[in-house]
């Protein structure tokens, strides 16, 4: 268990930084093979890797992401359908990770 301090995820990559690569993995590993794994991936390695996590309080998660990133990565995938709906559940399983991670629920 790793005890969550809100103040000390200003810091994140300081003080949490291998609980969010489990969170970034875990997702990833939850979604591989369930989608098309070039798009899971240049998610993975072009989105998210500048992504920003953001603790909203009451034990919630966001993820931000880089817009002009995103819209580069989905038009170079060609389906940006699926690319987008890979996208919101990656960011869904990260949060909802981090969550897990953290022990609030």
């Amino acid at each position: 268990m790793t005890e969550f301090d809100p103040e000390k995820f200003d810091e994140k990559y300081v003080h949490y930084f291998e609980e969010l690569e489990t969170a970034y993995s875990n997702a990833y590993n939850q979604l591989h093979g369930r989608y098309d794994s070039e798009i899971l991936r240049a998610i993975d390695r072009k989105v998210l890797s500048e992504s920003e996590p953001v603790y909203l309080g009451e034990e919630e998660f966001r993820i931000d992401l880089p817009e002009e990133r995103v819209e580069t990565v989905r038009a170079a995938v060609g389906d940006p359908e699926q690319f987008d709906t890979v996208l919101e559940e990656f960011r869904e399983r990260i949060a909802n990770e981090l969550v897990r991670i953290f022990e609030f629920d």
